[in-house]
C-alpha cells in the first residue's frame, strides 16, 4: 500500500529548468493517482508564470497531477516552499527544486522509509547534473552537495531540500519552515524536527536527485558566500560552533603547496591517464570557494523577521 504524497518544488526564475524538471516528474514510477506535484512560483521576474501556466493546463490534458501555486508576498523559497505544504492533500511531503533532475525511481525509493512509524526525515542523495564546464566537473568530482556531508554534521544531522521528505505530523508539531529566511532553513527544519520531537531521520541513497550546478565563476562565489551566510545565520538560531574564517596564510599555504607539490604530481598522472583535468585546478577552485565562504559569513547578520516560525493549520 503506497501512500499518497505532495511534492512541492518552489520556482524562481526557472524558465530553463521547468521543461526538463518536468519530463523527470511525467517519468516517475510513482503512481499518478497517489501524488500532487505543487510547484510554486516565488515571484519569478523572467517567463516563469506564463510557461508553468501553460505546462499545468497541458497536464490537465494529459491527466497528470501537476499544479500551479503563487507565493508573491515573501521572497524566499521557504515561505514558497511553506505555501506547498499549506495547500497539499497529504501528510506526506517530498521536496526537490526547479534546477534539480529526479531519477525515475526517485519518489518510490524517498517514501520508502517512512512505512517505519518512526520515521519523520527521509533524506534522498544528491549527485552531479552531468555538464561541460570546469566548474560542473568540479562540483561532480568533490561531491559538492551530498547529503552524505550533510548527514554527518557533527552538530546534528540535516537534508538539504533539493532531495528531501518530511511527514506532516512533523510540522505540526515544530512549525513549518522559517518564512523569512533566506539561507539555512534546510538545517533549521531538520534539527527543530529531531531536536523537539522523537522522529527519526533516514538516508535512502537510492532515491537520487541530479543537481544542476554552477557554470560560472561568479555564480559559485554566490553559492558559497551564501553558504557562509547560512553557517552564520545558523550559529545565531541554534548556538553551532562556527567554522574558523580562512586566512591569508591559509591561501598563501595551499596555493604554494598547489604550484610546488600538486601540478608536478597531477600533470604526470593525467599523462599516463590516471587523473582527472579537474584534478589540476581543484585546489585553487577550493580555495576561491573558502574565500567566499568567509566572506558571507563575515557580511551576514540574522534579520529578526528570519526568526519567526509560520505554523501549520489544518482546514
Amino acid at each position: 500500500m503506497l501512500p499518497e504524497v505532495s511534492v512541492v518544488i518552489p520556482i524562481y526564475n526557472g524558465e530553463n529548468d521547468l521543461k526538463d524538471l518536468i519530463d523527470c516528474l511525467y517519468e516517475q514510477t510513482y503512481p499518478t493517482e497517489k501524488v500532487e506535484y505543487l510547484l510554486v512560483n516565488n515571484n519569478s521576474k523572467d517567463n516563469t508564470e506564463n510557461i508553468l501556466k501553460r505546462l499545468t493546463e497541458k497536464a490537465k490534458l494529459d491527466n497528470f497531477p501537476l499544479f500551479y501555486l503563487s507565493e508573491n508576498e515573501i521572497q524566499s523559497s521557504y515561505a514558497a516552499r511553506n505555501k506547498g505544504i499549506k495547500q497539499s492533500k497529504s501528510e506526506i511531503i517530498a521536496f526537490t527544486d526547479g534546477d534539480c533532475r529526479p531519477n525515475r525511481t526517485w519518489l518510490e525509493n524517498l517514501i520508502k522509509p517512512l512505512a517505519k512509524l518512526d520515521i519523520g526525515i527521509v533524506v534522498g542523495e544528491i549527485i552531479a547534473l552531468e555538464g561541460d564546464t570546469i566548474l560542473e566537473k568540479y562540483a561532480e568530482f568533490t561531491e559538492t552537495l551530498s547529503q552524505k556531508v550533510t548527514l554527518a554534521n557533527p552538530f546534528c544531522p540535516y537534508g538539504q531540500t533539493a532531495n528531501l521528505a518530511i511527514r506532516k505530523d512533523c510540522f505540526r508539531e515544530v512549525g513549518l519552515f522559517r518564512p523569512y529566511l533566506t539561507t539555512g532553513g534546510d538545517a533549521d527544519i531538520c534539527w527543530r524536527i529531531l531536536r523537539e520531537t522523537n522522529w527519526q531521520i533516514e538516508f535512502a541513497e537510492t532515491a537520487i536527485i541530479k543537481h544542476r550546478h554552477r557554470q560560472n565563476i561568479k555564480e559559485l562565489k554566490k553559492q558559497w558566500q551564501r553558504y557562509g551566510q547560512s553557517y552564520q545565520y545558523l550559529h545565531e538560531l541554534h548556538n553551532i560552533p562556527l567554522k574558523s574564517d580562512f586566512t591569508n596564510q591559509e591561501t598563501l599555504y595551499r596555493l604554494t603547496r598547489w604550484l610546488l607539490k600538486e601540478i608536478p604530481v597531477n600533470t604526470l598522472k593525467l599523462m599516463l591517464g590516471k587523473s582527472k583535468i579537474v584534478e589540476l585546478i581543484r585546489t585553487p577552485l577550493d580555495v576561491i570557494c573558502f574565500l567566499e565562504m568567509t566572506k558571507g559569513k563575515k557580511a551576514s547578520k540574522l534579520p529578526e523577521n528570519a526568526r519567526e516560525i509560520e505554523y501549520l493549520i489544518d482546514n
